[in-house]
């Protein structure tokens, strides 16, 4: 396994730790539907990122479309989440579309992760 493996799954454990951090807050204040839907987002990905990581890594689906799928299940999420917290504690954007993006590269991540599945497994 390499270098860059084990940093995906300490992502995944990073991503699950915020969602509980967040979801406890959620639990907490008055209006946290954006804490709420931000934990979701990290909880999920951070489950599909150790699943990607373990069939990519194991060659179930094809190694680099399923590395390129682990990342996008890091990044979007970050920016999906990242963009609903600052929201909620700042009334500011992370930056403009950040949100948009974020969920874009998830849907997308979800499009590679099936296409490393269907493709030759090589590599």
């Amino acid at each position: 396994m390499t270098k860059l493996w084990r940093l995906l799954i300490a992502l995944a454990g990073l991503m699950g730790a915020a969602g509980v951090a967040l979801a406890a807050k959620a639990a907490h204040d008055a209006d946290a539907s954006r804490l709420a839907t931000a934990s979701t987002m990290l909880l999920f990905h951070a489950c599909a990122l150790l699943g990607a990581v373990a069939l990519a890594e194991r060659g179930v689906v094809h190694r680099r479309i399923g590395l390129v799928a682990a990342l996008g299940m890091v990044l979007g999420p970050a920016l999906f989440a990242g963009d609903l917290l600052m929201r909620q504690f700042t009334g500011d954007r992370l930056f403009p579309f950040a949100a948009p993006v974020g969920g874009s590269l998830q849907i997308a991540s979800w499009l590679v992760l099936a296409l490393a599945a269907l493709w030759p497994r090589r590599g």
